[in-house]
């Protein structure tokens, strides 16, 4: 901006500020807006008297909905200037029955008009999650607000536009930033509203599968996030052709540089696109064993039973051998090994380890668990033992150790031993062992 438009800019904002402080010194106007000080001191001790016993009425509400609470934190922050929209309101109401002449109420219904599109902007905004865009939109539709209802907005907006830097052909405004600014933040929170209400209604879908129900949230995120910043862009007047330039150039970087970043997004499309692993599978990759929490861009999140939670890159899911408990049924088959002693009839071993088994929790009797001789150690006759559950993401060692402790019981109460291993030492005549001869 040259220096004669900012001294321009500078004078029309004197010009200005001197016209509203000439009109307010009228002895009509001095009226108003004693009211409205009025109305401003009414509205601070209304306010410092009600905030606190509000917010301690707030501390006691139970099972509220999280967005309730936000709004009511809101009207707690907001209580100063919703108490002054309403006495504004009312000073005007009674001005207008005192006085038949508009210009009795004038700056009154002027300043009663901004403060309440000032709370209402304040309210909409709240729907702008990202803290900066929302401070950003919420300070400029204020200020669009104020010259508006002054009508300075025309003599703005031509301030703004001659703020410019060019280079050739581009030519970026002040104006035209504020515009981007304004389309961008309403098309993001749109589409942002759109893809959780939509997603919440994907997700209540029993037709669709984990995996695609996560593919088409993924995809319509994309394409309506880009959608928005396509037409956020186009709508304020950004030549997009430099685009093309762009997109090469990041080709390049990602040819280069990005190359893990890409496979893990490619390998991600491939895991939602053939269902080989899905939000709640119970998996083993490595020495990583829990079951998957979340399907990511990038990454698998994986919980196991210590409460660790794992991101595995999807390149590793696609790569390697993955061991996938729940991929197309839930049963799940365990095995453990025991030995008894050559004394013990092994048919009667078979029959109690069975029955044992078949009294633990979590082990199905539907698919009744097995015994079978596995062979003939040294010191003992060895089995194994196999049965069935339903639900892995309960653990596989505990149902084991489960498992092992019902066979003790019931070897112990039917006298079944388990040997181990023992050697015995023989003195040949003539050895000696540990002695020496004495001097």
């Amino acid at each position: 901006m040259s220096f004669e438009g900012l001294r321009e800019a500078l004078g029309f904002v004197l010009l200005r500020v001197e016209a509203l402080l000439s009109n307010l010194l009228l002895p009509s106007r001095l009226a108003q807006v004693a009211i409205l000080l009025l109305c401003v001191g009414l509205a601070w001790a209304l306010a410092r008297l009600t905030r606190p016993r509000m917010r301690d009425w707030m501390h006691s509400l139970e099972g509220w909905a999280k967005w309730r609470l936000r709004l009511l934190l809101l009207v707690n922050r907001r209580l100063q200037l919703i108490y002054f929209v309403l006495l504004s309101w009312i000073a005007f109401a009674v001005m207008r029955l005192i006085f038949f002449f508009p210009s009795r109420s004038y700056i009154i219904e002027l300043v009663a008009t901004i403060a309440l599109v000032l709370l209402l902007v304040a309210f909409i905004t709240r729907l702008v999650r990202n803290h900066a865009l929302r401070v950003v939109l919420r300070w400029f539709l204020w200020i669009y607000t104020i010259l508006y209802y002054l009508g300075w907005r025309d003599e703005a907006a031509t301030l703004l536009d001659r703020a410019a830097f060019e280079s050739g052909d581009f030519r970026l405004s002040l104006l035209t930033l504020v515009k981007a600014m304004l389309v961008l933040g309403a098309l993001l929170t749109l589409a942002r509203i759109v893809t959780q209400t939509s997603s919440a209604r994907i997700k209540r879908d029993d037709d669709l599968s984990p995996s695609m129900q996560v593919l088409v949230v993924k995809v319509m995120q994309i394409l309506l996030y880009g959608a928005a910043l396509f037409i956020g862009l186009k709508a304020v007047g950004v030549d997009l052709t430099g685009l093309a330039v762009l997109s090469g150039a990041i080709g390049v970087g990602l040819g280069f540089g990005l190359q893990k970043v890409v496979s893990n997004l490619v390998s991600g499309v491939i895991i939602l696109l053939d269902k080989s692993v899905k939000p709640g599978d119970v998996i083993s990759l490595g020495e990583t064993f829990g079951w998957i929490n979340a399907l990511g861009a990038r990454y698998v999140s994986v919980v196991t039973r210590d409460g660790k939670e794992y991101l595995i890159p999807n390149e590793d899911l696609i790569t390697g051998q993955v061991v996938n408990w729940s991929h197309s049924n839930e049963f799940v088959r365990l095995d453990i090994y025991f030995g008894t002693a050559y004394a013990n009839d092994p048919h009667i071993v078979r029959r109690v380890a069975i029955e044992a088994a078949s009294a633990v929790d979590r082990v199905l009797t539907t698919r009744a668990p097995v015994c079978h001789i596995v062979g003939f150690g040294d010191s003992s006759v060895d089995y194994i033992l196999r049965f069935w559950i339903t639900d892995p993401t309960g653990g596989l060692t505990n149902i084991r150790g489960n498992v092992y402790l019902a066979l003790w019981d019931a070897f112990k109460a039917n006298d079944i031993s388990i040997p181990f291993p023992q050697r015995e030492v023989k003195m040949l005549e003539g050895s000696q062992i540990g002695t020496r001869p004495l001097d």
